[in-house]
């Protein structure tokens, strides 16, 4: 294997993490990133057992598991108090759980051991437009200044990624009319479902959900992320609504999550998200990979983002290991890649109209189908390994270890905490 200069366009948890998997096997690396001061966007995630393994193979699982919050399961609930869904983890086996995490620790764990391994960003500096030139690739700012020549780029820069859109091939577009807005609060004292994923429906339309993310670096409280389903073209409407009979309206239609939203003071508290449905023909051209959102953007129905973004680092360093043509490593990684993300994409875009749309059809076939169905040991299976992340197609799956590609013929590279360490 030849030591490798490579561009990461992109300082989020897709690139921090590339960037780490990249520098344990000796390539020389450089982060560039748009923003004065790289930081999280985003309240909290689910880590799934595929992403854990990810996070294993760079030495930082430990510490996401004294941030973050262990969790069980999953539980879904109407308005009325029927259950849509209650599946946990044990169903594959006993060493099975999610990690609900604060995205803002995930990037401290990720970014510190960057510092530690003395892995250069390049702040204020977007990335948009790159060139091929003897076999190398050039990469420009949006201002046409020159960021250097590069063996590799690996674009992280996420779901508005001016390289996709500019050398990537996209076969579908689609902006989702459904968006949510988001916040995080401390967990109040007696809350009975702090190890469950927990969300109460009113028909497809209204979705809130609480996510225990465990707690920040610098503080002992265990947090809780909140959302609520939106559509986008309202969001002007519930900002000019009366705050306070916003959160009634919540805390009416789920009780219990009522001292979680009253701890907003207004609605300015609560960010805005949007979701995109956005993927390529493959996730390379020459000397260009496309990882996490910027090789794939879903709706966040099945919580996978992070994790197929820590399993794209994982899997592109391990093809570049392996293969001694850069060329031969892309195609590699894009094969290897195909199956796991083709069906995740697929689950989520199908999943989605089902909590997140204004069709009455879709929400009552919801409320009658889903818990009969969790009911059948198979699909009760088939479900959980969805939900984990293991799923390769609709009828194969495969353990997380074999997601993220551990079992190759070669080394793993050695342990970044002991690297860092040094």
């Amino acid at each position: 294997m030849r030591t490798l200069d490579i561009a990461i366009c992109g300082s989020g948890i897709g690139g921090l993490a590339t960037a780490l998997a990249l520098h344990v096997y000796g390539h020389r690396v450089t982060l560039f990133e748009k923003v004065d001061e790289p930081g999280p966007v985003g309240s909290g995630l689910m880590l799934q057992p595929t992403g854990q393994v990810a996070l294993a193979r760079l030495g930082l699982l430990e510490a996401v598991l004294t941030h973050g919050r262990q969790l069980g399961g999953i539980a879904g609930r109407t308005r009325g108090g029927r259950t849509i869904f209650d599946i946990s983890y044990a169903t594959l086996g006993a060493n099975m759980f999610g990690v609900g995490i604060h995205r803002g620790s995930l990037f401290h764990i990720l970014d510190n051991a960057r510092e530690k391994l003395n892995v250069p960003v390049v702040t204020s500096t977007e990335v948009a437009s790159s060139a091929i030139a003897r076999n190398k690739r050039t990469l420009e700012d949006v201002h046409g200044k020159s960021c250097g020549t590069y063996d590799l780029v690996v674009d992280a820069s996420g779901l508005h990624s001016p390289l996709r859109n500019a050398y990537g091939s996209i076969r579908l577009e689609k902006r989702y009319r459904y968006g949510a807005v988001w916040g995080v609060v401390e967990e109040p004292d007696g809350w009975s479902h702090g190890e469950t994923l927990t969300q109460c429906y009113d028909g497809a339309r209204v979705m809130v959900g609480l996510l225990p993310i465990g707690r920040l670096p610098d503080s002992p409280n265990q947090l809780s992320a909140f959302f609520w389903s939106l559509r986008n073209a309202d969001i002007d409407a519930w900002r000019a609504t009366n705050f306070a009979a916003w959160q009634a309206r919540v805390a009416e239609i789920w009780p219990a999550a009522a001292p979680f939203v009253e701890q907003f003071a207004d609605h300015a508290s609560l960010a805005h998200a949007t979701y995109s449905d956005i993927w390529l023909t493959a996730p390379f051209t020459d000397r260009l990979v496309f990882v996490g959102d910027s090789a794939r953007a879903a709706s966040p129905q099945l919580g996978q983002g992070a994790n197929l973004a820590l399993i794209d680092a994982i899997v592109l360093a391990d093809c570049l290991a392996e293969h001694v043509s850069v060329a031969d490593a892309l195609a590699a990684y894009a094969a290897l890649r195909r199956d796991h993300t083709r069906f995740y994409g697929l689950a989520s875009r199908w999943l989605t109209p089902f909590f997140q749309s204004d069709s009455r059809t879709a929400g009552a076939l919801r409320d009658l189908a889903f818990a009969p169905l969790a009911r059948i040991p198979y699909l009760r299976r088939e479900m959980v390994r969805t939900l984990a992340g293991v799923k390769t197609g609709l009828f194969s799956h495969l353990p997380p270890t074999r997601i993220v590609n551990t079992r190759r013929s070669y080394p793993a590279p050695e342990n970044l905490r002991q690297r860092a360490a040094r």
